[in-house]
């Protein structure tokens, strides 16, 4: 494991987690090997969410990381590393990579935002209820017509006594069927471009909105994904987060932490492939040798510990760059577009080195290649985060 810190001279790598984050990890993962559903195949054949699970991790104190101490449940600070280190965890030690991805959702996308911007009696109302596993919150920003470039957004918010009246559509919101309130981006003005952009805390049910069922999709079966459709929606000015005209600046440092904590989970996964392809070529025969001594196999593998490192690195060193209170647009473009490709490489060789096994709906890996397919889509494409990469070095 390692961590980065930085001096004046430069980048100074200290390769080591202190024993307190040490601890925390041991005890997620024991956590999430005992004390969590494992009926995960079946819940990803139903595309069911687990409440159950969701709730454990809640009083285990999940959510409750991305969340100052007098507003969670713990009554503790966890610093962003930390939290890093946990959503790792939980990847590694439960195969359910919808729920890890339904819990960074709120915590990183809906929670953080509260905590930066909201009033106190937004952060009252609504942040001891997430982290206590009794208010579910969704990130609604992608629309129709409307996804990287979030500026385009058509969604309206017109201003009228006492607050604002929501009209629009959005689509393909993680968690949007389960959720109790939904952080809205929506803009007052279309002309204004991004000093326009305003969000929304839309307390659900609510007059004016329409919840679709659950969509069919490929992978991460297990978090709840569905569309938002607004029609003259009333929102109380006192459910506004932030300033009129924050919108774009909440949205895009939003994205920015997305993008290190939404995969974080997937380091773990790739740890725990990493782990089940070896000890499997090690007994695995064939032509009177373990399948390991062949040395397809064996690059295979190595290709797999190489991926696994390099994307464990650039995650934690965005983390700690985030707790520095640097900015990281280029370095969280380049983690997100590392790992996510990682994850699909990783997880195409694990199935490759178990062969048939591999293909069987029961074991893991089958389930985490038609995850990390989401990975290169969700938070910006791999595409746009090219994009982003290649703008900030001046091309």
């Amino acid at each position: 494991m390692t961590t980065v810190c930085r001096t004046r001279r430069g980048w100074t790598l200290d390769f080591a987690w202190n024993d307190e984050q040490i601890e925390i990890r041991k005890r997620i993962i024991d956590f999430a090997r005992t004390e969590l559903s494992h009926d995960v195949a079946e819940r990803d054949q139903a595309g069911e969410f687990g409440r159950d699970a969701w709730k454990r991790c809640a009083d285990f104190g999940i959510q409750s990381m991305s969340v100052p101490a007098e507003y969670n449940t713990t009554g503790e600070n966890t610093d962003l590393l930390t939290g890093v280190l946990a959503m790792e965890a939980i990847g590694y030690g439960y195969p359910d990579n919808g729920l890890a991805f339904a819990l960074a959702a709120q915590m990183w996308t809906v929670q953080l935002p509260i905590v930066h911007y909201g009033t106190e009696e937004q952060k009252q109302r609504y942040l001891p209820a997430m982290c206590a596993g009794t208010l579910i919150g969704a990130h609604a920003v992608t629309e129709p017509e409307s996804g990287s470039d979030h500026l385009a957004l058509t969604t309206t918010a017109a201003k009228v006594d006492g607050g604002y009246r929501l009209t629009g559509s959005k689509r393909y919101i993680s968690l949007a069927p389960v959720a109790d309130v939904a952080l809205v981006f929506a803009t007052l003005d279309p002309e204004k471009g991004r000093w326009g952009l305003t969000a929304f805390l839309v307390d659900l049910p609510s007059d004016g909105v329409t919840v679709s069922e659950p969509r069919n999709k490929m992978g991460l079966r297990t978090v709840p994904m569905g569309d938002l459709e607004f029609e003259d929606c009333f929102v109380p000015e006192a459910n506004r987060l932030g300033p009129e005209g924050a919108g774009a600046s909440m949205s895009g440092s939003s994205l920015n932490i997305e993008r290190t904590f939404i995969l974080a989970n997937q380091v773990g996964a790739m740890e725990r492939q990493l782990e089940h392809a070896i000890e499997y070529a090690k007994t695995r025969r064939q032509f009177d040798k373990p399948i390991g001594k062949f040395q397809s196999v064996s690059n295979r593998i190595a290709d797999m510990r190489l991926n696994l490192e390099t994307a464990q690195l650039l995650l934690y060193k965005v983390a700690w760059m985030l707790d520095q209170g640097d900015s990281v647009t280029v370095e969280s473009a380049l983690l997100k577009l590392h790992l996510s490709e990682a994850f699909i490489a990783t997880s195409l060789d694990a199935i490759r080195t178990l062969g048939g096994a591999g293909y069987m709906a029961e074991n893991t890996v089958e389930r985490d290649m038609r995850d990390a397919v989401g990975g290169v889509l969700y938070a910006g494409t791999s595409d746009i985060q090219r994009v982003v990469i290649a703008r900030m070095l001046g091309l």
